[in-house]
């Protein structure tokens, strides 16, 4: 029986267990949550890795390139091609929510006010990329502020030569060491999904959905849309040619745990993993692009404010003009690039966007309040779009500085 069970495609199991946890979690009802010790263990197991992977297989990809140089290279494009698929992220959910009119009709009463989080200026968010103290920044697992201070012990490899070639080699091994910690984590990654979704069905429901059905429908095209169109023309006309059939399929274990976790952190131990094995990028890539596309690249939290912005001032009847759309798409973006990459953190960070469009505090909190019962779901589906994001932008970036392997991108995953 146990040959059996690993002999099943690892991406057939954590869909089994998607399927059972939600049938599981409607039948049981808020009972569902006594499964939930299940999840956090396989999140804690996750989260334990996540710093300490980040760290040294970005050293030892830096120190692989050879050249400090390419790393310049390689972050511009990064950069550019990421802010780039955040922009086309919010036009298009901006455009969705304007032609679905999802909050025509919609009545507020009732709805409990949401407390307000203020957001973190972008200036205060560049300064903590900078660790005080490196050690505190590992600890409390400041991903922005680890990958800072990784590239800087990665480029000081680089300069020093041959002197730093034990260091160097430690951080090689401990990069393989860490990869393979996590394909046993992975192992488990089918009883963890499953306690995740059963528990959030169980407790929120996905018939919660009812209650907005039209914002959440618009969001499920929205991303549909980015995923397919946006990046679907990245896969094939920034990669030479590359299938985006192939590339999905290749992406899938990690877009399913990032469903389940609802989380562009936790999930990125898997992100990596699939990257490397499935899409034939070099981790000299991967390590650098990807610990980086979980922190800022968040398209489907772009998309996902969005509609809700649009969705408030339809519901509030707010006429929006042009200039407000595109003040919309600005504030967004930069505002998608400080969200925690944690469940549900963006909906806080809501407040900044519709404070573009003179809405009131007592709105907001009204919308907020209104939102937050069926948020996770919702949350659910835009980290599975950030994830196909990562995955995304990194295959073209590789195709780009020719770190990429194309044998392995065409071999076919186990099905």
């Amino acid at each position: 029986m146990l040959s059996t069970w690993f002999e099943i495609a690892l991406w057939k199991r954590i869909l089994g267990a998607l399927v059972i946890g939600v049938i599981v979690g409607m039948l049981w009802g808020p009972g569902s949550e006594s499964l939930s010790w299940i999840g956090d263990m396989f999140m804690r197991l996750i989260r334990m890795v996540v710093v300490p992977l980040v760290f040294v297989t970005l050293i030892s990809g830096v120190v692989s390139m050879g050249d400090p140089s390419k790393l310049g290279s390689l972050g511009a494009k990064t950069l550019a091609i990421y802010m780039a698929t955040t922009l086309a992220a919010i036009t298009i959910g901006l455009t969705l929510a304007v032609i679905m009119q999802p909050g025509a009709g919609v009545d507020f009463t009732g709805s409990a006010p949401g407390q307000i989080q203020e957001t973190i200026p972008l200036s205060q968010r560049l300064i903590e990329i900078i660790p005080v103290n490196p050690i505190a920044a590992l600890a409390e697992g400041n991903i922005l502020a680890v990958i800072f201070f990784a590239l800087m012990v990665g480029v000081s490899l680089l300069t020093i030569g041959e002197k730093g070639k034990p260091v160097a080699d430690v951080m090689h091994a401990s990069s393989d060491m860490m990869i393979k910690i996590t394909h046993w984590i992975m192992e488990v990654a089918p009883f963890g999904v499953f306690a995740l979704i059963a528990t959030v069905a169980g407790t929120q429901g996905v018939a919660a959905l009812l209650d907005v059905l039209t914002l959440a429908l618009a969001v499920l095209i929205a991303c549909i849309v980015h995923l397919v169109v946006v990046h679907g023309i990245i896969i094939m006309k920034l990669t030479l040619g590359l299938s985006p059939v192939m590339f999905f399929r290749g992406a899938r274990d990690a877009m399913l745990v990032a469903f389940s976790t609802s989380s562009s952190s936790a999930t990125l131990p898997v992100t990596l993993s699939v990257a490397e094995e499935n899409l034939g990028i070099k981790p000299v890539v991967a390590s650098t692009v990807l610990p980086l596309g979980s922190t800022i690249n968040m398209d489907g939290t772009a998309l996902y404010v969005g509609i809700v912005s649009v969705f408030a001032a339809q519901a509030f009847g707010i006429e929006l003009s042009f200039a407000d759309y595109v003040v919309m798409a600005g504030a967004t973006t930069l505002v998608s690039v400080g969200t925690a990459a944690v469940p549900g953190a963006s909906i806080f960070l809501m407040a900044a966007v519709m404070g573009t469009i003179d809405m009131t505090p007592e709105q907001i909190a009204i919308v907020i309040g209104f939102i937050i019962p069926f948020d996770r779901p919702l949350d659910m589906l835009r980290t599975v779009v950030n994830i196909g994001g990562d995955l995304s932008v990194a295959t073209a970036v590789a195709n780009w500085e020719d770190e990429f392997d194309k044998e392995v991108f065409d071999r076919p995953v186990k099905f």
